[in-house]
């Protein structure tokens, strides 16, 4: 999950405010203390976490927190818009040129994934009108022209090359002029990876900017990295005006220090984020969403977004509806089981809805493949009546769907249990109860 160390400290250090009736100064400063080591831990820079601190306690500490009637919530509410500011505030989408064609420079370490993020910003550029032109301009790295053109041949995008004996700088101006007469309206230019300390082939992207004027110059981060990502970021934005970051594995990036970090040290805005290894797992970057996702809140726009993308818009409105009410049944859930799996992972599916961004509530909830396999046969050895209606599914029925499915009746009861608690919470969350009357933490009852 991402984020699933800082967002579980975080979490259990806010949790703390919900049984508080009143704040006093001393409280606040208690939980500040927490989230300041859960930041530092998370690997986020120490002049970021101090300002981060020192922003929230001045907000909290005066009248309009400590004298509302939900103190706790308040605080709650400024830690997610400090979280939210500390990202870039607002969604920052690529640049357009007013006038095709527009030139996108991918610059990074080697080993980050530049050319595998060539190819899905190439094809998020298609999906919503564009005809994007990559550009191979990796002559350094052994296949590195194969691997693009490969790409390309998947997602139907063309690839300009000119042979590893070429110039990037010829490479790249060709490839603008190409792009010109062809009518291709963007061109990505996937460069080399390289140091940024070697101050030859960052002299090379110099004169690859200076040829081609890019209205885009994008940095490719490994998030793992944590503040090696951000310092990266830094030295790449003084040497080429970078005008944005793309993190790569944010999906196994536990911590969160490089996409907490990087806007606030170099300036330079988190334009997408890569979830994952396939083609589609690139995602703009919204600090609002992740500020929820990170304290539990969930992310169902992004949900919705990802399921409009494999699904019809009706389909997806149903989908919708179904999750707000929780009217569903077993027949249901195994039809938008299939959804998510075709959506992506079903952990980071389940991260997004409210509540269930907690490592505590997802526990038992991490499902693989063959967890899949399994639930699927559990399910397949109920008979209609009791996919519709799971309630009568007693102690015989339990044995009986267990012996069927080559199961144990504990992971029967597992799944059921799993199953009605889910639509519980959903219904809560449907209904506008963001707090039930037992158990408190972020909307749910908390163990």
């Amino acid at each position: 999950m991402i984020f699933e160390n800082l967002s579980q400290r975080l979490q259990d250090a806010l949790r703390k405010l919900r049984s508080k009736g009143k704040l006093t100064e001393k409280d606040v400063d208690e939980v500040l203390r927490e989230v300041r080591i859960a930041l530092l831990e998370a690997d986020v820079n120490f002049k970021v976490v101090r300002q981060f601190i020192q922003s929230v306690k001045e907000k909290a500490i005066g009248q309009e927190v400590l004298g509302s009637l939900t103190p706790g919530q308040q605080v709650i509410k400024l830690v997610h818009r400090e979280l939210t500011d500390l990202m870039g505030g607002t969604q920052s989408k690529i640049i357009l040129a007013p006038k095709p064609p527009t030139v996108v420079m991918l610059v990074g370490l080697q080993g980050a994934g530049k050319t595998t993020v060539c190819a899905k910003l190439a094809r998020i550029l298609k999906a919503q009108g564009h005809s994007p032109l990559m550009v191979a301009a990796d002559v350094y790295r052994p296949a590195a022209v194969d691997q693009l053109r490969v790409l390309g041949e998947a997602i139907d995008i063309p690839v300009f090359t000119m042979g590893v004996d070429q110039s990037p700088v010829a490479i790249a101006k060709a490839a603008v002029a190409h792009a010109s007469s062809r009518g291709r309206d963007v061109v990505l230019i996937d460069t080399a990876g390289r140091l940024h300390i070697d101050d030859e082939l960052m002299a090379e992207l110099e004169r690859i900017k200076d040829a081609v004027n890019p209205h885009e110059i994008l940095l490719v981060a490994d998030a793992m990295t944590g503040q090696d990502a951000v310092n990266v970021a830094k030295a790449f934005s003084e040497r080429l005006g970078v005008t944005g970051v793309i993190l790569t594995k944010l999906d196994g990036d536990a911590r969160g220090g490089a996409a907490l970090s990087i806007r606030s040290v170099t300036g330079c805005p988190i334009k997408f984020a890569g979830v994952g290894e396939k083609l589609d797992a690139l995602e703009p970057f919204h600090p609002e969403r992740m500020a929820s996702r990170i304290l539990g809140m969930g992310d169902v726009l992004t949900l919705i977004e990802k399921a409009e993308a494999v699904m019809d818009r009706e389909t997806a409105r149903k989908m919708e509806e179904k999750l707000r009410r929780a009217e569903f049944t077993f027949e249901d859930f195994m039809d938008q089981l299939s959804q998510m799996r075709k959506i992506g992972p079903i952990d980071q599916i389940l991260s997004m809805i409210p509540g269930l961004g907690s490592k505590k509530m997802l526990q038992g909830l991490t499902v693989d493949e063959k967890q899949l396999t399994r639930i699927e046969a559990i399910v397949n050895s109920m008979t209609k009546e009791e996919r519709l209606h799971p309630e009568i599914i007693n102690g015989s029925r339990r044995r009986r769907i267990a012996n069927g499915s080559g199961t144990t009746v504990q992971e029967v009861n597992a799944l059921l249990k799993q199953f009605f608690q889910m639509r519980k919470l959903l219904k809560q969350f449907g209904d506008g109860r963001t707090t039930p009357r037992r158990g408190r933490g972020f909307g749910l009852p908390i163990r």
